[in-house]
């Protein structure tokens, strides 16, 4: 029997300019008229299998997300749990606020990753339920170049070869407990990962890599909107 799926979702990234100049939190933000975070939740919510979605967002953000769950219908159908100062804290409060078993999915995506398509979603579910952990990556289309910094800039030491190179995204899957069990020993030790993958490998546990979409695209700065209505516009063309 396929083990239910929930999911903790990442909503506490730092604030990017928004219209007009003004500061605004990027999941709300808004791409064809409606924000950032509400396309994500529609791809989550678009995959029957999930049992849950937690949301972590800052204490100053909660009353206007509360707003926009309201007016989108994601009202009684979205936990909402403070974020902390870090990604790795808002995940681990998220993970602590789920009702799962160990053998439980959970898969942890960033709220700014918009596009994200079910048929992915569903492909990492998937890959969790027999490896135990996985992610979405890309391959590296780009030459990648390792250096050392010295105080003149940087200078090339070796070039990694791009078969051995994915770039990742989200979401990241994992075995509920695997992933309880690697957060309290990364908490334990002062380790702060760069992903929730890197925490896990830690741990000891292998990741295995499903096929991600170039249209995945993490909102990081105002240009990124532009090209996130692009995608959007041309999907299913």
């Amino acid at each position: 029997m396929t083990p239910s799926a929930q999911r903790a979702k990442h909503a506490g990234d730092p604030e990017t300019p928004g219209h007009g100049g003004q500061a605004a939190p990027k999941q709300f933000l808004e791409i064809a008229g409606v924000p950032i975070l509400i396309h994500t939740l529609r791809a989550f919510a678009a995959v029957p299998d999930l049992a849950s979605i937690v949301v972590a967002v800052r204490p100053t953000e909660r009353e206007r997300l509360t707003a926009h769950l309201h007016e989108h219908g994601y009202a009684g159908k979205v936990q909402v749990v403070e974020g902390g100062d870090s990604r790795q804290e808002s995940v681990y409060n998220a993970l602590r606020s789920l009702q799962c078993e160990p053998d439980d999915v959970v898969l942890v995506h960033d709220a700014v990753r918009p596009l994200i398509e079910p048929a992915v979603i569903r492909r990492v579910i998937e890959a969790v339920v027999k490896h135990s952990a996985a992610i979405v990556g890309l391959p590296a289309l780009d030459t990648i170049k390792q250096v050392e910094r010295t105080s003149d800039g940087a200078i090339v030491t070796a070039t990694i070869p791009r078969e051995y190179i994915v770039q990742a995204q989200t979401p990241q899957g994992f075995r509920c407990g695997l992933l309880q069990k690697a957060f309290a020993e990364a908490e334990a030790d002062g380790f702060v990962g760069t992903d929730e993958a890197s925490i896990v490998e830690r741990a000891g546990t292998q990741v295995f890599v499903v096929a991600g979409s170039p249209s995945n695209i993490k909102i990081t700065q105002p240009g990124d909107l532009e090209l996130a209505e692009f995608y959007l516009a041309h999907r299913g063309h």
